[in-house]
């Protein structure tokens, strides 16, 4: 197979090799293609004249049943067999036997290998196991591309064909570019082992090394005695443990390959088998059988996959599994272009960090990482959830011009930028961003926001391999309101906990995190961490405002509880001469509907108050954001919603304390259209969504928008149109840019 050839004369050394070795009369190969249809590419003994023109749908057939099932026939008499045809042109009558295998790669079939003779017999397991070694090498060939350009011009192979995925839209954008896979696949280079037992020896070795690192997974104290996290664990544990998978493993070292080789082998057809099975459990295992497989291939090679350098792709489009936030800040950001997740949702912690970069972002993207390879051509579409990789010329031509049209809108909101952000009519709106790195900063002055309405301090100690110490704590801040100059900035104390699990800090898993141990009421238990933060911020200001939010609060004395404590912080640092803020504000987050019974003594207690209406929506319709199945089932945009949100605006009016809002809705032009309808004045959003948030209040009458949506909540929630529907008429009607 090393030999000087070409890719059409290697095939046919292939066929006849695998022939005489297993004395065989015939041997065939089939290429699955792009349109569906297995082609054959090579055979020892069929008519020759029948390569590149005799054919089988996908399912028709036997070669067709292997292809479309991922599994093997061993047949005696191939012609009994129901799904048998004859295949004109090939000369094949008269054979009976026949042992088909599927070509694999990653668990996905790229074609069949078969051989047949005319004696009736059935083939022994380990000629079936011969067949499907082989079958790896001729995978790895058309995986190369060696392959293409064998047939007839314009044929395409299914490895080289369009793929589009359907996932959720993360973070707006587009990006262009070539596929970099988190954890690469591991190639396997070295099939065939010199010394079986050795390879079975380093094959221990790394089977016991993979179970170790998943019990001390789950030795760990944060691990908890049940929940979902751990049945994952669990199953990683049940097949790292399996006698089945290490002896199959075994079978496979000693019919002549390597350790590596035979975790590949084996992985491939296990997955295969599960992708196949319509049992959605088992499918949805394969992914944990995946992730363990890949891990022994990394015991075995001793590779952790690399990361971006400046040799790699200037126009990366990360594709993987899931990522934590830190793994996305190891890439340097001048390079990626998008990222493609298989899960992610909105509170995921690398989504949080994409959409401070501005990297487009798709998630739910199932599939994405076994359909791909490195340097693939690949398009992430961030506004409607989804990706094309390997497009056609037209898909692609049509996303540059997307592309081109977005860039020619981003000019506008540029001009806009030292705009005032007022109604057509003249009312003010302050426009706020979201941020949380020294990434975001450059962006409060680019995007012409009026300050920053959310700084989610927890960012720093979410992408820390240890504890923020004091000092470091002090420095982000003082360079935060450094680069705010003489806009305001709105500090919330950290909410970790719950979902956002810091590596370093012990904590107890939770079934349902949202509704858990986090924000206020971790820090209040934890009083020297809260501490620490308020006097690094408070040391950060001197001199200048400092506005403080607390998240989370559920109660009134939770609140009082973390007033009494920055007043302590107030006096300890007035006492030892420090220069404190000139100007100290308090706020509270209202993220949690119990506020809403407490809203007037609530005012009384606070300078300033925030809506988090992310968390606040979720908790108002018991919808759990993390959930792909019901995520997208209620729209905030809707009546009871939007009255719980004008009782606050009321309260707030009349104590005269400031309210605002910091979540997804102030970032879409048409929900943000909706908030300043009902008396929204000051929003806050991704620096990405001012310009778009901005050329639609410019174009707004407030006085036509605030009739609307009163005539919306007075309609309530009676059959016929949507509120969604509604506003997008006004919208419409009044030539409003959305």
């Amino acid at each position: 197979m090393a030999e000087p050839l070409d890719a059409q004369a290697r095939l046919d050394a292939i066929v006849r090799q695998i022939a005489a070795n297993m004395v065989a009369e015939v041997c065939s190969l089939y290429v699955l293609r792009a349109d569906g249809v297995l082609e054959l590419y090579a055979t020892e003994g069929l008519n020759p004249g029948s390569v590149h023109h005799a054919q089988l749908k996908l399912g028709d057939g036997l070669v067709g049943t292997i292809a479309a099932t991922a599994r093997p026939l061993n047949l005696a008499e191939a012609q009994k067999h129901p799904a048998f045809t004859f295949i004109p042109g090939t000369d094949e009558e008269g054979f009976n036997a026949f042992l088909g295998v599927p070509v694999l790669r990653a668990g996905r079939t790229l074609g069949v290998l078969d051989v047949q003779n005319r004696a009736t017999r059935t083939y022994r397991e380990e000629e079936v196991e011969a067949l499907e070694t082989v079958a790896m090498v001729v995978a790895e060939l058309i995986a190369a591309g060696s392959l293409e350009g064998l047939s007839r011009p314009g044929v395409v192979l299914d490895l080289s064909r369009p793929v589009s995925f359907k996932g959720i839209p993360l973070a707006d954008g587009i990006g262009l570019g070539h596929v970099v896979l988190h954890e690469p696949r591991v190639v396997v280079t070295n099939l065939f082992n010199e010394d079986a037992e050795t390879e079975i020896g380093r094959l221990e070795d790394a089977l016991g090394s993979l179970r170790i690192s998943i019990e001390d997974m789950l030795a760990r104290r944060e691990m908890a005695a049940e929940g979902e996290h751990r049945a994952v664990l669990e199953a990683y544990r049940m097949f790292a443990h399996d006698r089945g998978w290490a002896r199959r493993l075994e079978e496979a070292i000693r019919n002549g390959l390597t350790a590596e080789a035979a975790v590949e082998k084996v992985q491939s057809d296990m997955r295969a088998r599960m992708m196949h099975t319509p049992d959605p459990y088992i499918r949805e295992r394969m992914h944990d059988f995946d992730d363990l497989a890949n891990r022994l291939l990394r015991q075995l090679i001793g590779s952790k996959g690399e990361l971006l350098d400046g040799d790699g792709p200037k126009d990366a489009i990360i594709v993987a599994r899931s990522m934590g936030a830190a793994e996305l800040l190891d890439y340097r950001r001048e390079q990626i272009r998008g990222l493609i997740l298989e899960e992610g949702t909105q509170t995921s912690h690398v989504v949080i960090v994409a959409r401070a970069l501005g990297i487009p972002v798709i998630g739910q993207a199932m599939g994405a990482v076994s359909m791909s390879e490195n340097n693939d051509a690949i398009i992430v579409d961030g506004d409607d959830g989804s990706a094309h990789l390997r497009p056609p010329a037209d898909v692609e031509r049509t996303y540059v011009e997307k592309v081109q049209f977005r860039a020619r809108r981003q000019e506008q909101y540029r001009a806009l930028r030292e705009r005032p952000a007022e109604t057509s009519d003249g009312t003010p709106i302050w426009l706020n961003i979201n941020a949380g790195l020294m990434v975001d900063l450059p962006q409060l002055r680019d995007s012409g926001a009026a300050g920053i309405g959310l700084f989610r301090t927890e960012l720093q100690f979410m992408i820390a391999s240890s504890m923020p110490r004091a000092s470091e704590q002090q420095s982000l801040y003082s360079a935060v309101l450094d680069a705010a100059g003489d806009k305001p900035v709105t500090f919330r104390t950290l909410d970790i906990g719950g979902d956002k699990v810091l590596p370093y800090l012990s904590q107890t898993p939770e079934e349902n995190p949202a509704l858990g141990y986090r924000a206020i009421r971790l820090a209040l238990d934890r009083p020297g961490l809260m501490r620490t933060q308020l006097r690094a911020l408070l040391k950060a200001a001197a001199g200048r405002e400092l506005r403080v939010m607390f998240p989370m609060i559920t109660e009134l004395d939770e609140l009082r509880q973390a007033r009494d404590l920055i007043n302590r912080e107030f006096q300890y640092l007035t006492k030892f001469g420090h220069v404190m803020p000139r100007r100290l504000k308090i706020g509270a987050m209202i993220e949690v509907p119990s506020l809403l019974f407490q809203l007037d003594e609530l005012m009384g207690l606070v300078d300033f108050v925030s809506i988090g209406s992310n968390d606040l929506f979720q908790f108002f319709t018991a919808t759990d954001r993390g959930n792909a199945r019901i995520a997208s089932r209620f729209d905030p945009l809707s009546v009871p919603f939007f009255l719980a949100l004008k009782q606050i605006l009321d309260a707030g009016a009349r104590h005269g304390v400031s309210v605002t809002l910091c979540g997804e809705l102030a970032g879409k032009p048409l929900s943000a259209m909706a908030l300043i309808g009902l008396g929204f004045r000051s929003i806050s959003m991704t620096p990405s969504a001012i310009g778009p948030v901005k050329a639609m209040i410019v174009a707004v009458d407030l006085v036509r928008l605030e009739e609307a949506m009163a005539e919306i909540i007075k309609a309530g929630s009676r059959p016929g149109s949507s509120v969604r529907e509604r506003l997008e008429a006004f919208a419409e009607s009044n030539g409003i840019p959305l």
